[in-house]
């Protein structure tokens, strides 16, 4: 039996899968937490990711009576690391991490966003990158910290993600690894790197003159590898690029083109597997690239999941209490709609809106049209996600349903009349560290 490890390093967690690499079939498994924040020491990441990998079991040779039961022992061949996008990971000469880690979530960089839009356009943002810049996305942390943080700006020699970081250190790399800080050493994938703001999905390049107006001078960035490209570890296994952690679930849901995955976790998202780049100057759809060759245009939504737990607390019944009460409603929930923006909404764009209720009557204003119009008011604002995609001519034939709204019962049902498409829910699985080790195992083919 071949084996491969698959990560997925998310903004939560660490999850480590060990993987036959001919059945896809998960032999070895483990888990460490991550702490809370939107700013962290990476060395946090760190630790985590030996935790996780120690959990399933370690990488080299183990016995079985070391394991859990049914458990299979073997040296993993290769691996491959998915994470959270966008984070700033900021390097000093020494490969020293300089502050934590800005995170995806972190929002302090909203008027660097504003600042690059204004000088740039965002139609030639849009073309240049992919993406018109919000505070999410890597290029925003760059400004902010060559606007509030100077002099760590100028100390930084090299910009990862958390992927890449990982990679670089579990590879053997850093200041005190036996293979020391070789910033030429970093490498990321074609997904992660698309999130950057910097990074041109069209051609593949960096774009140094936008690095450099955000952070004020140039610097190392980690090498792009191609979806099938391979670099090593120390003890001679194979390194696949890694992704971006949208991309790695795609990879592991095995999506192809005119999918769309619609995630509903606390916040939603909508991507798409596309054989043509979008451009999108509203800045609405996010042009990224994917890990398999392809790209992976996506829109982001604040209020999914929590939407439902919000309605829930106030009917005073539990998830699947809620979904029998709006499976008991009919569609449209007699006139009664929810428009789900409790703490404003990304796509749209409208930071500051609320929630509201209308088409309230006496008739229609019944526990069940309550339940009803809140899971159809956040399948609708995932559904204003496809619509966005169609707009750019990305073809949609099936939504693949994954994330903790979807095991909703109401959600299921209600699903392919608000979204239009037929809708399949994939069994719950880690499917970002799952694309990883299917990334890990095509390099042993």
């Amino acid at each position: 039996m071949s084996l491969v490890m698959g990560v997925d390093s998310s903004t939560q967690s660490c999850k480590v899968v060990i993987v036959d690499a001919a059945t896809g079939a998960v032999v070895r498994e483990g888990r460490a937490s991550h702490p809370d924040g939107t700013s962290v020491d990476p060395e946090a990441w760190w630790q985590a990711l030996q935790q996780a990998i120690a959990a399933a079991g370690g990488l080299d040779d183990v016995e079985a009576p070391a394991l859990s039961e049914g458990a299979a022992g073997g040296r993993v061949e290769a691996w491959a690391i998915g994470g959270q996008q966008h984070g700033m990971v900021a390097l000093d000469a020494e490969g020293r991490v300089i502050r934590d880690a800005l995170l995806w979530n972190d929002t302090r960089s909203a008027d660097a966003a504003s600042a690059l839009t204004a000088e740039f356009g965002a139609a030639a943002l849009a073309e240049r990158s992919g993406l018109v810049p919000v505070a999410s996305f890597t290029i925003t942390k760059l400004r902010w910290l060559r606007d509030h943080e100077p002099d760590n700006a100028a100390r930084v020699a090299a910009v990862a993600l958390p992927h890449d970081w990982l990679t670089w250190r579990l590879r053997g790399f850093g200041p005190e690894s036996p293979r020391g800080p070789v910033l030429d050493e970093l490498v990321t994938d074609r997904s992660d790197a698309s999130g950057t703001g910097y990074w041109n999905p069209e051609t593949g390049d960096y774009d140094r003159d936008l690095l450099i107006a955000a952070l004020g001078h140039d610097a190392v960035l980690p090498r792009v590898l191609g979806p099938t490209e391979s670099v090593a570890d120390a003890d001679g296994r194979l390194v696949g690029p890694g992704a971006g952690d949208n991309a790695g679930a795609a990879l592991g849901l095995a999506a192809a083109p005119g999918d769309v995955v619609v995630s509903i976790g606390t916040s939603g998202t909508v991507f798409a597997v596309s054989e043509r780049r979008t451009i999108d100057p509203t800045g609405t759809v996010a042009g990224f690239a994917d890990a398999d060759g392809y790209f992976l245009p996506l829109v982001a939504t604040l209020n999914a999941a929590r939407v439902l737990s919000a309605i829930a607390g106030l009917l005073g019944v539990d998830h699947a209490g809620l979904s029998d009460l709006a499976l008991a409603a009919g569609p449209g929930a007699g006139g009664l709609t929810l428009l789900p923006y409790f703490e404003g909404e990304r796509t749209p764009n409208l930071p500051d809106a609320t929630a509201s209720l209308s088409g309230m009557t006496l008739a229609s204003t019944t526990r069940e049209n309550l339940a009803r119009a809140a899971v159809e008011g956040m399948l609708g604002g995932l559904g204003a996600g496809l619509e966005a995609l169609r707009g750019l001519g990305v073809p949609l034939e099936r939504a693949l349903l994954i994330g903790g709204g979807a095991q909703s019962e109401a959600v299921r049902a209600i699903a392919p009349r608000v979204l239009g498409l037929p809708v399949e829910v994939p069994a719950p699985a880690e499917y970002v560290a799952l694309g990883a080790a299917r990334q890990a195992a095509r390099l042993l083919t």
